[in-house]
C-alpha cells in the first residue's frame, strides 16, 4: 500500500485521506456562497409600463434572498437630474446606492427607478414608472406596508416632496435630500395636482398641510446654488408651523451634494427603520 508523507499530517493511507480531502474541498466550494449570502445584492429588472419595457434595480437584503425575512421594510429611493437615462444603471451612481455598496448587510429592500431623459419625478408618467417597479420589488420579495419609506436627492428631493404630496397614505416616513418645492426656482413644469400648482403663492404650506403627520428628516447644503437652502427652510417652517416636527439636518460648509454627508449621517437609518405608518 502507498503511504502518503505531506508536513504537517500525520502519516496515512491515500484511501484514508479521501473523507479529509472531499471536507476540504467542499469546504472551499461554500465559503464563497457562505459570504455572499451574508451579503445583500444589487439586482436589474425590466417592467413592462403602458407597452414599454421599463429598466430598474433592487437591493435586495441577505436575509430576503435567503427567505429567513418575508416582510422587510421598503425604501423607494429617487436619483438626481444627473442620473437620468433608459439603461436602468446610473441611478446606482450616487446618493442611498452608494452607501449600499459599502454597506452590503443592509437591512432594507431598497427599490431605485430611473426617469428618462428631460424627465422628472413629478410628472404623473413617470411616478407611473416608479410605483410600478415599487409594486414590482414588493410583490417579487415582500415588504411591510407600514414600514414602506421615501427618500431622494436633488430632483429625487422635489420627486419626494411630490410624491408623498400625492400619495400621503402610503410612506412611513420621508429623507428629502437637498430638494424643494416651488419648482418656478427649479425651472420644472408641474401638473395641476401639484402643490406649486394649487396654491403658487405658498406650495410649502400646502405640502405641509398634507404631510404635516409623516416623519420627516430633511437635509441641505447652507451653500447651495443649485436648489436654494430657502427650499428646505421654508418647508421645515411649514412643517412645524402645521402642527409637525420634522428634523432638519443643515450642513454649514456643504453646497449642492448634500447628499454625500446625508445618506452617512449617524442615526439617519435607525430612526428611518424605527417609523411606522400610523397614519392611512
Amino acid at each position: 500500500m502507498r503511504v502518503c508523507r505531506h508536513a504537517g499530517f500525520p502519516s496515512r493511507p491515500l484511501a484514508s485521506l479521501a473523507p479529509v480531502l472531499a471536507a476540504a474541498l467542499l469546504t472551499a466550494s461554500l465559503t464563497p456562497r457562505l459570504a455572499a449570502a451574508a451579503e445583500g445584492r444589487f439586482l436589474p429588472r425590466t417592467t413592462t409600463v403602458g407597452g414599454r419595457d421599463y429598466r430598474w434595480q433592487v437591493f435586495a437584503p441577505a436575509a430576503v434572498l435567503s427567505g429567513e425575512e418575508r416582510n422587510p421594510p421598503v425604501i423607494l429611493f429617487l436619483h438626481g437630474a444627473g442620473e437620468r437615462g433608459s439603461d436602468g444603471e446610473r441611478q446606482l451612481e450616487i446618493g442611498l446606492p452608494a452607501v449600499l455598496r459599502e454597506r452590503p448587510d443592509f437591512p432594507a429592500l431598497v427599490v431605485m427607478p430611473q426617469a428618462p431623459r428631460n424627465a422628472w419625478w413629478g410628472s404623473p408618467e413617470i411616478e407611473e414608472l416608479a410605483v410600478a417597479a415599487l409594486d414590482a420589488a414588493v410583490a417579487e420579495f415582500g415588504g411591510d406596508p407600514d414600514r414602506t419609506y421615501l427618500t431622494g436627492l436633488s430632483l429625487g428631493g422635489y420627486g419626494t416632496w411630490a410624491f408623498a404630496y400625492r400619495n400621503p397614505g402610503r410612506f412611513a416616513a420621508l429623507v428629502p435630500v437637498c430638494g424643494g418645492v416651488a419648482a418656478a426656482r427649479s425651472r420644472l413644469p408641474v401638473p395641476d395636482w401639484h402643490p406649486a400648482a394649487v396654491r403658487p403663492d405658498d406650495p410649502w404650506t400646502e405640502t405641509a398641510e398634507a404631510l404635516a403627520d409623516i416623519p420627516a428628516w430633511i437635509f441641505h447644503g447652507a451653500l447651495d446654488r443649485r436648489v436654494p437652502v430657502e427650499e428646505s427652510r421654508r418647508m421645515v417652517a411649514a412643517l412645524e408651523a402645521a402642527g409637525g416636527a420634522p428634523r432638519y439636518t443643515e450642513y454649514p460648509d456643504v453646497a449642492h451634494r448634500a447628499w454625500v454627508p446625508a445618506y452617512r449621517e449617524e442615526g439617519l437609518y435607525e430612526w428611518l427603520l424605527a417609523q411606522r405608518r400610523t397614519h392611512r
